[in-house]
């Protein structure tokens, strides 16, 4: 037997076919077309649903089940299972490799680039400079909010590969990786981008222990082949960080 709402989305994408009665007074027809858009008179509600399920996602973070986000929302799993599956058709989500969850997709990142990320506060800027003035390698800073990547303050002397890639695609850069698994202590990984570079990142955290920030130094893959010492400096630097950024 189907969920109430699955049978009030299903009559509403049967019953209101183009060109369907007209509303009340000043209303657009059931059916009409609002804007260049056809919408129905359930339509609106289903849009509501969808766009709850990809703020779930968004809050709870990378990895997030199906389960979750039904008992989260108190909405039925079936539901949760068909709008979860129709945000990924779309783009809006992606299932992680191994199958365990959901996270933000390439179109949520997209708009979410758009949007200028401010400067950082000049406390955090002065942290940042002296890093990049003790170590002969790039020094990158950024902020994880909702499951996106938002490059902060990029190294103008050591300039990412591809800025738009690593905020989109989190399995191409250390920095992704943190967002992908926030409980690391670290990341290293050889650019696939660049295969004459490599990063190593630290999370930086607020007092709950979120994650809300990394902090990466780029070099070559010879350098960071042992990151022990690098991964020194970056923690203490991390640590100056933690409380300007939580």
């Amino acid at each position: 037997m189907a969920a109430p709402d699955e049978r009030s989305d299903a009559a509403a994408s049967v019953a209101h076919a183009p060109g369907g009665s007209p509303g009340p007074a000043g209303a657009p027809a059931k059916g009409a077309a609002v804007g260049g858009v056809e919408l129905r008179a359930r339509q609106p509600k289903a849009i509501q649903h969808a766009l709850h399920v990809l703020e779930e996602v968004a809050r709870i973070g990378p990895g997030v089940t199906a389960q979750q986000v039904s008992r989260s929302l108190g909405m039925p799993r079936a539901t949760a299972y068909r709008l979860l599956n129709l945000l990924v058709q779309e783009e809006y989500l992606v299932r992680l490799p191994d199958l365990s969850g959901f996270a933000l997709g390439s179109k949520v990142t997209q708009l979410a680039t758009l949007v200028p990320t401010p400067p950082p506060p000049r406390a955090v800027r002065r942290v940042v400079e002296e890093l990049r003035g003790s170590v002969r390698a790039g020094v990158h800073l950024v902020r994880y909010d909702g499951g996106i990547l938002h490059i902060v303050d990029a190294d103008p002397d050591f300039p990412f590969s591809d800025e738009v890639r690593i905020s989109r695609d989190p399995h191409v850069s250390a920095l992704g990786a943190l967002l992908l698994d926030p409980s690391r202590d670290h990341a290293r990984m050889d650019s696939p981008i660049d295969r004459g570079r490599a990063c190593l990142a630290v999370p930086i955290r607020d007092d709950r222990g979120t994650l809300v920030a990394g902090l990466a130094l780029a070099s070559t893959p010879a350098r960071l082949a042992d990151p022990g010492p690098a991964r020194a400096t970056l923690v203490d630097a991390a640590a100056r960080l933690e409380p300007l950024l939580a």
